[in-house]
């Protein structure tokens, strides 16, 4: 019988008593890694109890203090790496380099923590009013939760609770039960790292622990990352709840191609973008919009796509790995299949694709699509599968007001040579995160991850100073501190005096 993914309760890995659990799967093999529990009413109360324990001491932790546990912990994930990337190749299904490319995007976002002293320092106006001062501090929340997908096991929790714990707030993680293992790797660091029990706990579930969290009144904040319609409930549940909630939905992004892009770089970014990890990226280019003479392009791009072909984590040639589940990848065959019934020309189709070496995995082969037009499911859905799509426009202007009708807001990117072209792009496209020349633009963590429209729901994005501000709150004094002069009679007006 395979093992029981721990819970994380009090500085304590425990085995929960839960009745209900789910295997972790290796798509690529259909292979049983573990047990994932759906953590008990009491186990979650537990841990929502050794949070808020331990935020009254962990807050009075000066900044520098919290920062130097920080530093360990990134090196130690940096010495880790290689070993947290294989753990999550084999029941995400990545392919290694993308897995190592998962957990550095995360520990990109540990190193900014470590620069939390200057992330928190406040404002200061002296001599605002005779005599007075008026100053700011940042301060932590309290208990924050994060609810993570299966798509990025490392990057996303360390987009979520090294920030929060860093501003001093303590944190109780939901992970994805697809691919729990990761994020239980990170815990044991984050334990060898000396940080205090009760900061971090780690409960395993579904709907029932998710609402658990959105619901219970000791939490103050609510990261989440996920579906459009899972994220839309986790909105309204928190906010309803007066709880502060970035919640992050799907996509449906863009790429522009100008005929004054260079052909082959754009083919290669394109199809990296497109099929990477499966397609299974919300930031993943799923819609090529070939302006003008860039369409045509279309038999290159085809060309190309099929020296592309999906294998095992283990496999050095394989460009990406199977989908998540069986559930996943027949999703996307039925997208496609539809996708042929309302008339869109598969130049190739990958729903076919079996491995000679792993028979039993989840793979979804490349495939391409010509003639898509908006009213198309293929087009309207996250496909969230190797498919790409492609549309043709006259004009940049009709591109852009291509992407602008769309609800998703996520990213997009624009390929070309002419300055005036990506500076008309980058102001007038209604889309948080703008890529020219860069495919997949995910900035770096001390810029803020933005998206726009149906790909949020919130009002501060997930880290950089965004990040800071979700987690702490702002105190602001004014102060005056008075000599023998006595100010003669009351001040009956609001003015400062």
């Amino acid at each position: 019988m395979s093992k029981k993914v721990p819970l994380f309760i009090n500085g304590e890995f425990v085995q929960s008593r839960a009745s209900h659990t789910v295997p972790v799967i290796n798509p690529a093999n259909q292979e049983e890694l573990a047990q994932v529990p759906f953590a008990t009413l009491e186990e979650m109360q537990l841990a929502v109890a050794s949070a808020k324990n331990a935020f009254k001491t962990w807050k009075e932790v000066p900044t520098p203090e919290r920062a130097r546990l920080f530093l360990k912990y990134q090196h130690l994930l940096k010495q880790h790496q290689d070993e947290i990337a294989e753990i999550l190749a084999k029941e995400n299904g990545k392919v290694l380099a993308d897995a190592k490319g998962d957990v550095w995007r995360g520990i990109e976002v540990v190193e900014h923590a470590c620069n939390v002293s200057s992330l928190m320092m406040g404002e200061t106006v002296e001599n605002v009013a005779r005599a007075i001062d008026t100053y700011s501090y940042v301060q932590p929340l309290g208990i924050c939760a994060g609810i993570t997908p299966f798509n990025f096991p490392a990057m996303i929790p360390l987009w979520m609770y090294p920030m929060a714990i860093a501003c001093g707030n303590t944190f109780i993680l939901k992970p994805s039960e697809q691919d729990p293992l990761t994020p239980t790797r990170l815990t044991e660091l984050f334990v060898e790292a000396g940080f205090p029990k009760g900061v971090l706990n780690v409960i395993h579930g579904g709907k029932e622990q998710v609402d658990f969290l959105l619901n219970h009144p000791d939490i103050q904040a609510i990261s989440f990352v996920g579906s459009v319609p899972v994220a839309e409930h986790v909105y309204r549940t928190g906010t309803r709840n007066l709880k502060r909630v970035q919640a992050f939905g799907g996509a449906k992004n863009h790429m522009v191609v100008m005929p004054d892009a260079n052909k082959e770089q754009v083919i290669n970014n394109l199809l990296g973008s497109a099929c990477g990890a499966g397609g299974q990226r919300c930031m993943a280019n799923s819609v090529a919009v070939l302006v003008g003479d860039a369409g045509n392009w279309v038999d290159d791009i085809k060309q190309a796509m099929t020296t592309i072909s999906p294998g095992s984590w283990d496999q050095p040639e394989a460009a990406y790995g199977p989908q998540i589940s069986v559930k996943a990848r027949d999703k996307i065959l039925g997208l496609i299949a539809q996708g042929r019934k309302e008339g869109a020309k598969c130049l190739l189709d990958g729903s076919g694709f079996t491995s000679k070496t792993h028979p039993r995995g989840n793979f979804v082969g490349p495939t391409l699509f010509d003639q898509v037009t908006p009213e198309m499911t293929i087009y309207q859905e996250e496909i969230f599968g190797p498919v790409l799509l492609l549309l043709r426009a006259k004009t940049l202007s009709e591109a852009i007001e291509l992407i602008n009708h769309n609800p998703y807001g996520n990213g997009t990117s624009i390929f070309t040579s002419s300055g005036a072209a990506a500076r008309k792009f980058q102001h007038e496209i209604l889309v948080g995160q703008v890529g020219i020349n860069v495919p997949i633009p995910v900035p770096l963590p001390f810029f803020s991850f933005t998206g726009w429209r149906k790909s949020f729901f919130g009002d501060l994005h997930a880290y950089g100073k965004q990040g800071v501000r979700f987690y702490t709150e702002t105190k602001t004094v004014t102060a005056r501190w008075f000599d023998d002069q006595v100010v003669s009679g009351p001040n009956m007006t609001i003015s400062l005096q």
